[in-house]
This record gives structure tokens, sequence and C-alpha cells, in this order.
């Protein structure tokens, strides 16, 4: 199998794995053989060394993002979007906004918020903020990097609008961090492990200091109050590694992927590119194809992973939200593809994965 589907999740790394395991034995049979499987809220011996190894890979985590801030661990960026969207709604009562490319996570709840939805342009990039449509006291959710087409978008701007109006901005930058650089300006960003090739079932959210939310759980009061329930070393300990090494790795990582990019625009001339070519992360290439069904071509290249869109939504049979906002045609989105590589991904795997996939579209009489 070729995975070309790095959008959905990413290979754990081994440095990840290997983190992880410490945290998960049980105790040896030595007096100092601790094992790694104990409580981090117990107060022993053992408690405190899996304490500590959560706190190392908080700091490691928040190695890549803005200073003076505070990560919270949470089960994944859906539950930390959840929590910064509805608690934030709460803390600043006068209105919420948010993009209308918002990943699921964050949509769903914009909707149930009554949020204004703010546009984008026919290449996947936010258009700039309207005065009328950012709220006064409120919160605005803007994402780094769209999950789906791979634009990044003008965050910045978005944060300035929103302060300038005593708003919250929140930024989902799930596909953004350990790839991208992390914008200053947000108060409130949702990040994922798995992701960046560490664990599933673990994100973060990192809260801005000053900036005061409800807490997502009550009972025990980990996470320093803020979200009850035990807190899992071994996934703290590969999402902490996982961030070590993308941020030892960034600019190699950058120049990889930058190589494949080029290796399948190259491989892929007729193909039209869904979203703008210049503001995007280049591991995210969507395109589409006249004539082409993108289902189809997923079960004829059945030896190749890749996807329509959101993996979220790709069993719903729905087109997606992210190129119909664009201005995309039903039919031109339901004949595009996305295409996911990173680190792990060789130029020889890219290159046979991308010509299944062409052979796959000749059997739909496409040459």
């Amino acid at each position: 199998m070729i995975y070309l589907d790095y959008q959905a999740t990413t290979p754990l790394a081994p440095e990840a794995r290997e983190a992880m395991l410490r945290w998960l034995e049980g105790p040896g049979e030595g007096a100092d053989d601790l094992g790694g499987f104990a409580n981090p809220s117990s107060t022993h011996k053992a408690g405190r060394a899996a304490a500590a190894a959560v706190e190392v890979a908080r700091d490691r985590v928040a190695a890549l993002l803005p200073k003076g801030g505070r990560v919270y661990f949470t089960s994944g960026a859906t539950e930390a979007l959840n929590w910064a969207l509805f608690s934030g709604a709460k803390a600043k009562p006068g209105g919420v906004a948010g993009l209308s490319i918002e990943h699921a996570a964050s949509l769903q709840c914009l909707e149930r918020l009554g949020a204004a939805i703010l546009p984008v342009d026919g290449e996947g990039v936010a258009v700039p903020p309207d005065d009328t449509l950012i709220p006064e006291n409120g919160i605005v959710a803007t994402m780094l990097v769209n999950n789906e087409v791979g634009t990044i978008q003008p965050v910045a701007d978005f944060a300035a609008a929103a302060h300038a109006k005593n708003s919250l901005l929140l930024c989902d930058a799930v596909q953004g961090y350990g790839r991208v650089a992390i914008p200053d300006d947000a108060d409130l960003i949702a990040i994922s492990a798995h992701k960046i090739h560490g664990p599933k079932g673990i994100g973060a959210l990192w809260v801005r200091d000053g900036v005061d939310l409800e807490p997502l759980m009550f009972g025990g009061a980990q996470e320093q109050g803020m979200r009850s329930g035990t807190v899992s070393p071994a996934l703290c300990a590969g999402f902490g590694a996982a961030a070590a090494l993308a941020a030892e790795r960034f600019e190699g990582d950058a120049e990889h992927v930058e190589r494949l990019w080029s290796l399948a625009r190259d491989m892929l001339p007729e193909w039209t590119l869904n979203g703008a070519e210049g503001p995007r992360y280049r591991g995210n290439l969507n395109v589409r194809r006249e004539g082409v069904n993108g289902l189809r071509l997923m079960s004829d290249a059945r030896n190749v992973a890749f996807s329509l869109g959101s993996a979220c939504g790709s069993g719903s049979g729905k087109v997606s939200h992210v190129l119909r906002a664009m201005g995309v045609s039903e039919a031109d989105a339901r004949a595009s593809i996305r295409l996911g590589w990173g680190r792990y991904m060789t130029e020889a795997a890219l290159r046979d994965g991308l010509n299944a996939i062409k052979d796959a579209a000749r059997l739909q009489g496409v040459n």
C-alpha cells in the first residue's frame, strides 16, 4: 500500500513509539525499577516520575507554540476546538464568527452557536475581514492550514480584526503545527499529535495567559483543574517526542515536502489545482480532472491510499463543503482528489502511487 493520505493521519514516528513504551511498562523487580504505568496524579515515587514525564512532554509541545501561554492536553483537536468555542463563547458572549472552510470539528460548533460564517475566495483563502461580521467581545475561529486544500489562511489579519473589537481569536493549527510557522497573534490554538507522527488519542489546547476559560470537565482537578481525568503519560510522551522531532527536522521536512510537491505537479500536468498555489502547505495536493469520478478512482487504484477530502466526512457521500465554499461546481468537486505526503514518503513511492492513479483514470477513459 502506498500511503498518500497524510492529512488524515501520519505514520507514527519510531522515536514517538519508543518514548511511549517506557510509560506502558509495569514495575520491575529492582527497587529502582519503577516501570512507567503509574498514575501521574499519585504522590508516590512512581507517580511523581510519571507526572514529570507529562511535564517534559508539555514543554516539548509548547516549544512549537507562541510564548506566553499554557498547553492543556486533550483527547484530540476535536475536543480542544469544542472546548475553546463553547467556553470561549461563554467568556466572550458578544457573538461568534468563523471561516466557511473550517474543519467539521469547528464548523458544527459554529453552526450550533449561530456564528457568522466568513467567506473565502475561489482559491480557498479567506477574504479580508469584514468588520461588520467580526463580533464585539466575542470569538473568531480561523484555521491556519486548510485540511482539504492546504491553503494557508491570513490568521494575523483576523487576529487584528478580532482584537480591535475585544474578541478572541481561535486558530485550528492541526494541519500547520510542526509544518509551518504558528502565528503569535492567536489567543487559543488547537493541535493534534497524530498529524505530526505522534499517537492518536491526544491533542492539546494552547491558551494565552490572561484568557479565562471554564474547565472542560470536573472530577479530579487534573490538567491544572481544567480537564479532570487520568492523564496518559504514554500518549503525552509520544506527543512530546513527535513535537521535538518536528522541531529538529522542521527545515529538512519542509525541503522534502517541496521536492515531492514538484514531482507530483510535474507528473499531473493535466489536473487542475484546487486552491491557491502560493499560500499553501506543499504536503497537500488537491486536484481535479474533468471526466474523472473520484470515488471510482479510489476503488480502481486500490493499492494507493488517498482521499476525496476530509477523512471525517469521506463516508457521507456529500461533496466537499470546502470546495463548494470556493465556488467549485458539484461535478468538479466529485472529480477532485486529495493527495498528501510527508517525512516518510519516498520519491519512488510517490511516483508509483501517481502512476497508479493515472492508470485508474485511464480506465475511466481519461488519458
